[in-house]
């Protein structure tokens, strides 16, 4: 298999598991719609960091150890679970109150700096690298698109990097969907039953992130 015919397969692999509403896009949405612009566009960059990164450990060899140790994803898979849950439980506490989870006022603008992108970007981050199911999947689909006689490490990064464009692509989409509905999704109804929906919807990836063998 040439490079060109690998990263067409591999675009359109990671394409159709990027359009797959998840985790991912629940945190893009709720951040965003809360006009937490700069913040929605750290999770995104965080998201992006995370996949870039398991990307190159597969293609070191590295998150291989996942598969071939079972305390080590133990670990791991333990280890994301309790952080979906605090963070989903997070959610569904401050549904009841009228102010953005950072502790600024409702009507602070959508570029205020405080607790932004840097914030959004640990978390988006976090939520990627504590979910091992992303190794997993790396370790056993990564290889198959690498071509015989190319160089592992590299042609392994320039396929990540194709995920990284479709999922920065995709978020765009995203974050400008929720940034349109923005006014309707900030009133306090809305807000409410969006951390509800969306905070039940990480408590639930991280359950079955825990009970899943």
């Amino acid at each position: 298999m040439e490079m060109t015919t690998a990263l067409w397969s591999f675009a359109l692999v990671v394409g159709l598991l990027t359009l797959t509403p998840g985790l991912d896009t629940a945190l893009i949405l709720r951040t965003s719609a809360l006009g937490h612009r700069r913040q929605a566009w750290g999770v995104v960059l965080g998201i992006q960091t995370g996949t870039l990164l398991w990307g190159a450990l597969t293609s070191a060899g590295v998150t291989a150890l996942l598969t071939a140790s079972q305390l080590g994803y133990e670990i791991l898979r333990w280890a994301g679970a309790a952080y979906l849950v605090w963070m989903g439980v997070g959610m569904l506490r401050s549904r009841a109150h009228p102010e953005p989870e950072d502790g600024a006022p409702a009507d602070t603008p959508a570029d205020t700096p405080a607790g932004g992108l840097a914030q959004g970007w640990r978390r988006g981050l976090l939520t990627n690298l504590l979910n091992p199911k992303v190794g997993v999947f790396y370790v056993a689909v990564l290889p198959q698109f690498i071509p015989a006689g190319a160089p592992h490490f590299a042609a392994g990064v320039a396929l990540t990097c194709v995920h990284v464009v479709e999922g920065l692509l995709w978020s765009t989409v995203l974050v400008g969907f929720a940034q349109a509905l923005r006014g309707r999704l900030r009133r306090p109804a809305a807000r409410r039953a969006m951390d509800r929906v969306t905070g039940l919807a990480v408590v639930g990836f991280g359950v079955k992130l825990a009970v899943s063998d």
